[in-house]
């Protein structure tokens, strides 16, 4: 196979975890016989400073010529510390996602043994952890219609959506769960808001196509509270664009560690793939960001492009490796590895650099290997 990749490093420590994905994908491609091109592009804060444009007409140009787009992370702290610039980075990533009409995020929540003492839950709510949030990307309150007084003392946000708008991501989320648990839970607050009724209304009538699928309704502040209470009642979890947006931060901290957590945005014809977390530009080039979130990025790309057993090979690495304390400053601040380490582990253990059922206490590790 041969895929053609847009590769967005953008800021902070996006290059850094970006860079060790790319890795993975290249031991994945020679591993299985694959072709991956790269095409490297700016957006979010590099692209203004060397453009003055969040979002350059050829980065827009390559990724729709691409596969699939690879994002590192988008923002720095000058732009986000003044609120009153006209040109921010976040406009770069909210543009192209209009651009590549780029509905639906997806996000799996899960948790890994070796790291249940990092999350703020208790062990007996993590065990069988395991959802997806599907979350309308390109509608709702982030795109209506703003206005602000010229007093500047009173200001609205428009919240907006039609019935194809919330069919089309409804549609990709009942086909997941027959895929997985067949349980699908919609969140809104149809008690109050016009626009959840009319999503409510919209999956009543999907779910008759898919008889198969059990659908729950619950209100987003009932929903905030049972992510915490108990997380592994869920199963696939669809909401509209705000709401989405929190939960699935909230529901990110559930891991233990925001680098662990990959994301996908999906359109008609286009997909971008990204860790969930933010360009913390604190650790910009220092090799200590865990690139572990946008390695399972990376996965979720494979399972895009069909590629499940290049998915699950990059799984199963990843499992190897944080099973065996190879983890990043994050996750353990006295004895952890380098970004760039952790790259290496990955796509050694996916080349068959490592054996498989190794003893890790006969093994010792170099500067990028075990040896």
């Amino acid at each position: 196979m041969n895929k053609n990749i847009t590769v967005i490093p953008g800021d902070g420590i996006g290059p850094e975890v970006t860079r060790e994905t790319l890795k993975v994908l290249n031991a994945v491609g020679a591993k299985f016989h694959h072709q991956f091109n790269f095409t490297h592009c700016l957006m979010g804060g590099i692209a203004i400073e060397k453009t003055g444009d969040p979002l350059p007409q050829e980065t827009i140009d390559s990724c729709h010529k691409s596969d699939a787009v690879l994002l590192g992370a988008i923002g720095l702290p000058k732009y986000d510390n003044n609120p009153s610039l006209k040109v921010r980075p976040e406009q770069g990533l909210l543009k192209l996602r209009k651009e590549l009409q780029l509905f639906a995020n997806i996000r799996p929540v899960s948790t890994y043994k070796s790291l249940h003492h990092l999350s703020p839950l208790k062990e007996k709510q993590l065990t069988g952890v395991d959802f997806i949030i599907y979350r309308e990307l390109t509608g709702g309150i982030y795109f209506g219609k703003k206005e602000l007084n010229e007093a500047g003392t009173e200001a609205s946000d428009l919240c907006i959506y039609n019935t194809d708008e919330i069919s089309r991501i409804a549609l990709l989320a009942f086909a997941a769960a027959q895929k997985r648990k067949k349980k699908l839970t919609l969140v809104d607050k149809a008690n109050v808001l016009e626009t959840s009724r009319l999503w409510r209304k919209n999956v009543q009538e999907i779910s008759k196509n898919f008889a198969d699928v059990k659908v729950d309704y619950m209100y987003v502040d009932n929903a905030s509270m049972q992510i915490i209470v108990n997380p592994k009642q869920f199963d696939v979890m669809l909401t509209e664009n705000m709401f989405g947006d929190i939960l699935s931060d909230e529901a990110s901290v559930i891991s233990g560690s925001l680098g662990l957590l990959p994301s996908s945005s999906i359109g008609e014809v286009n997909a971008l793939f990204e860790p969930i977390h933010g360009s913390y530009p604190q650790a910009a080039g220092k090799d200590i960001a865990n690139p572990i979130g946008s390695v399972l990025s990376g996965a979720l790309m494979m399972e895009y492009f069909g590629l499940n057993e290049e998915a699950k090979a990059i799984r199963d690495a990843v499992d190897w490796t944080l099973s065996n304390g190879f983890v990043t400053k994050d996750i353990d601040p006295v004895n952890s590895y380098f970004t760039s380490t952790i790259g290496e582990l990955v796509s050694n253990y996916i080349s068959n650099d490592i054996p498989q059922h190794s003893n890790i206490r006969n093994m010792a590790l170099g500067q990028a290997t075990i040896i």
